[in-house]
């Protein structure tokens, strides 16, 4: 069995900026936020592997797509670093990691919280391969003044329907990041979001 690819080189420093990053990239939606990542077996990517090992703990169950379930590496990797377990089911999970996107399941396949506990939701770390601002979806909502644009692919099918789906049942719902090789863009179930 082969070894468990090292974390962060400076656990408590590296988890501390990868926290304060995407809780900003949560608060400001749409904005890219430069992510220092970690190296991890593939495909999981550096920034979804900085957020796993930073959100996650041994009372967050994981759910992973096919792509980086097929790895046994990834499940371990997180687990080893975290002790959070792999689940499944999607509907069990607190965080969804996704490489393939746009095989990604139906967002109604998460967990959705409820009206009492809309926290009791999953968070879906979606993988890019590009990301960048302008010429892309419109966003707006809280966090935003006015209007903010955001480019980025794949995405999974049906992508605006299913954010206006999800949208729709605030304050339940799931709440997405958007992780790049090295930068993660926040889409919160409170975003209004048109094609660009």
């Amino acid at each position: 069995m082969n070894a468990v690819a090292p974390g962060f080189a400076e656990p408590v420093l590296a988890a501390q900026a990868t926290f304060r990053t995407v809780m900003e990239a949560m608060a400001r939606p749409g904005t890219i936020r430069r992510l220092a990542g970690v190296d991890a077996p593939a495909p999981l990517s550096p920034a979804a592997a900085a957020i796993a090992l930073t959100l996650l703990d041994y009372e967050t169950p994981f759910w992973l797509d096919a792509p980086l379930a097929a790895s046994g590496e990834v499940a371990r990797f997180i687990s080893f670093h975290t002790g959070a377990r792999v689940t499944a089911d999607p509907a069990d999970a607190a965080f969804a990691f996704v490489a393939a996107p746009a095989a990604a399941p139906p967002f109604t396949s998460f967990a959705q919280g409820s009206a009492e506990y809309p926290d009791r939701s999953t968070t879906l770390v979606l993988q890019v391969a590009d990301l960048a601002d302008g010429d892309g979806m419109v966003l707006r909502g809280p966090g935003i003044a006015g209007t903010r644009q955001l480019a980025a692919s794949p995405l999974p099918a049906n992508f605006l329907e299913q954010l206006a789906d999800n949208r729709a049942q605030f304050p339940r719902g799931i709440d997405i990041l958007l992780a790049a090789s090295d930068a993660v863009a926040g889409m919160p179930r409170s975003l209004h979001v048109a094609g660009g």
